[in-house]
């Protein structure tokens, strides 16, 4: 048996972390919404009993370092699946780019082997077995735009968002995402980014309320080691768009705007000055 899976990437609206758990865990208050630059992950079953992954990228692992070979090894022995596993992944999403690639394919391979094995978990269940795999897994496992709070295991959907257009702009660098987090210290944060009222917009509708209101409060730590990001920002913002900034621990930066026209014109004018730049609009994956 053999299907395939989209796997999304992922941004984020608004990123803020209110405290530290004991074992280091970050406490998470996130609006997220997934784009149309998306991975295929192919799953298939084989006889042997044993996990095979490969990818058509030449940066990422095909042992248990994969995220993807993980949710399998997850699923099997939770559930004490003896069939073997062969996962493909066509890669699309940049790799170490703060926009969830690998997170999404471990959630894709959760969706999809729930439906190859007719495990019938729903998609709760299996956020909550993702965040054993990674914080952004459970957002993923849904891939629409949500509400994301705890260590990211407490996903609440919202409303979808109003007509808008987003640039991607991944500068060439790569980020570490633990690194950064270790830096974190929470008596020298940036002002925290008003996520209430960001949810107030996305339930209103309301891009106007939606913009003021984004915010990442984990940019200036990546931005102050890397000064592209905020060079990248400032020209998504002289270029044209409405409001920009990192997404995740970054690198990657995005615009966001109201009008098409005045996207594709951020999206030309960028192109210049850094090139790996994607034009996409947001993507509910329940509407498959």
């Amino acid at each position: 048996m053999q299907i395939v899976e989209k796997a999304p990437a992922k941004i984020n609206l608004g990123l803020d972390t209110l405290f530290e758990h004991r074992n280091g865990d970050k406490e998470w208050n996130m609006v997220m919404t997934s784009v149309d630059l998306a991975d295929y992950v192919q799953i298939e079953t084989i006889p042997a009993n044993r996990i095979e992954v490969a990818t058509d990228s030449g940066f990422l692992p095909n042992d248990r370092r994969n995220l993807a070979f993980q949710a399998v090894s997850l699923l099997k022995r939770r559930y004490h699946i003896k069939s073997g596993v062969r996962i493909k992944i066509k890669k699309v999403i940049p790799v170490a780019a703060g926009l969830g690639g690998g997170s999404s394919d471990a959630a894709a391979v959760l969706r999809g082997l729930n439906r190859m094995w007719e495990l019938n978990l729903d998609l709760k269940t299996l956020a909550q077995l993702g965040l054993q795999i990674d914080s952004d897994v459970p957002y993923c496992v849904y891939s629409q735009t949500a509400h994301v709070t705890g260590k990211g295991e407490v996903v609440t959907p919202l409303a979808k968002l109003p007509a808008l257009w987003i640039v991607l702009a991944k500068p060439k660098i790569s980020v570490s995402t633990p690194n950064i987090l270790r830096q974190v210290d929470y008596d020298q944060l940036p002002d925290h980014p008003d996520i209430d009222g960001l949810l107030a917009g996305i339930q209103a509708g309301d891009l106007q309320q939606i913009v003021p209101n984004m915010g990442n409060v984990l940019e200036s730590i990546t931005a102050k080691r890397y000064p592209e990001i905020t060079q990248i920002k400032q020209q998504l913002l002289t270029f044209g768009a409405d409001a920009a900034q990192m997404s995740g621990t970054g690198p990657t930066v995005f615009g966001v705007c109201r009008k098409q026209s005045r996207a594709q014109r951020v999206y030309n004018s960028l192109k210049g000055f850094c090139k790996e730049v994607y034009l996409v609009r947001p993507v509910n994956l329940t509407d498959r």
